[in-house]
């Protein structure tokens, strides 16, 4: 061959090159002029996130149909997080995707965090969710004020931040996964059902009075059954409720079924109509739920969802068998994990990763260390 003529093949092959390259980073432009209008959409999956694309393809350990999980991540609570996403992560083969909810000032603090050694190899994707898709749904109460953060309603718009995802599965940020979380994934749900939930009557970990809020274990927990609104549902008021901090999602029946439209009509009426139960102790986001999926919804496995660790004498209610026999651990209540008087905090700890910029401080380790 002359050299004029491998001139020519070397030219060619540039231009090959270039054209790919190209294309590549007008798909990127596309993908994030899609999610650059927040006044439409409650979230933005964030542009061009650091050697993700390199971390999927190289990943050859973890295998299999990919498993996407929805939590969400709030400033003060970003060391919640990092724990629950590690233990899911260290536990499982499975080729699981985390799609971060945070805010927009929450968004360097976490990459510095998911940076760090132990973490780097996690695969994830940060969404900004965009509070003002919940104006004129939530109250707008001083004294309400912890009750309402947006990020708790996140839960809600899975369907929408996740357009292209036919089934996800949605944690609150105080579990720990000690099982394979693909296990959790095959949940079954039933035809027509969008969605699968734990109820609160399937095992003794939820036999329980929430101090001070009454019984949290049925709908009238939640409702107030002497609002007209409520009362026309028909809904018997001793139901069982479910707990919203473990979701196995079918995305393709909630789209079909508009659920998150629905949720917000009944946001919407709550705001004029004050519908929750005057004894509701915990989430706001769970009466909507209630409603919606009354009867339409499919069960999760009670070890994949142990609660109330977080409550009042949660160290009397299990033993220690039980708790390692237990998937997912949730300590839903007002003891949190990381927090001084938290029951079972050493499990916790295992999977905490400390904040690289000294931000997040577990408390009892901090009052340690002075």
């Amino acid at each position: 061959m002359t050299m004029r003529r491998i001139n020519v093949v070397i030219l060619v092959l540039l231009v090959v090159a270039f054209l790919i390259i190209l294309q590549r980073n007008l798909l990127n432009l596309n993908d994030f002029l899609r999610h650059e209008n927040p006044e439409t959409a409650p979230g933005a999956l964030l542009p061009f996130e650091p050697d993700f694309a390199a971390k999927h393809q190289a990943d050859v350990v973890k295998t299999g149909v990919e498993i996407p999980v929805v939590i969400t991540a709030a400033e003060e609570r970003l060391g919640a997080v990092v724990a629950a996403m590690n233990s899911v992560y260290r536990n499982s083969k499975s080729n699981v995707v985390f799609n971060i909810v945070t805010l927009n000032d929450s968004v360097d603090h976490l990459r510095a965090w998911m940076s760090k050694a132990d973490l780097k190899d996690i695969k994830h994707k940060i969404i900004t969710f965009e509070p003002k898709v919940l104006e004129g749904k939530i109250s707008n109460d001083p004294q309400k004020k912890d009750e309402v953060k947006p990020l708790t309603f996140a839960r809600y718009y899975m369907a929408t931040l996740l357009p292209n995802v036919e089934k996800a599965i949605y944690l609150d940020d105080d579990v720990i996964v000690q099982g394979d979380i693909r296990e959790l994934f095959d949940t079954n749900l039933k035809a027509g059902h969008a969605a699968a939930f734990s109820d609160d009557c399937d095992s003794a970990s939820s036999k329980g009075i929430v101090r001070g809020a009454g019984n949290q274990n049925n709908y009238i927990g939640f409702l107030d059954f002497k609002k007209e609104a409520i009362k026309k549902l028909g809904m018997r008021a001793n139901t069982c409720s479910f707990n919203p901090g473990v979701i196995v999602a079918n995305l393709t029946e909630w789209r079909t079924q508009n659920i998150t439209s629905q949720l917000e009509q009944w946001m919407e009426r709550n705001v004029k109509e004050d519908l929750y139960s005057k004894t509701l102790a915990e989430s706001v986001t769970t009466p909507p739920l209630l409603i919606v999926f009354y009867k339409r919804h499919s069960s999760i496995d009670p070890l994949w969802h142990v609660r109330h660790l977080g409550a009042t004498g949660a160290a009397n209610r299990y033993s220690v068998q039980f708790l390692n026999a237990a998937k997912l651990l949730h300590w839903n209540g007002h003891y949190k994990p990381w927090g001084r008087l938290s029951s079972f905090s050493e499990v916790w700890d295992k999977w905490y990763i400390p904040d690289p910029l000294d931000k997040f401080h577990p408390i009892r380790r901090h009052s340690e260390d002075k």
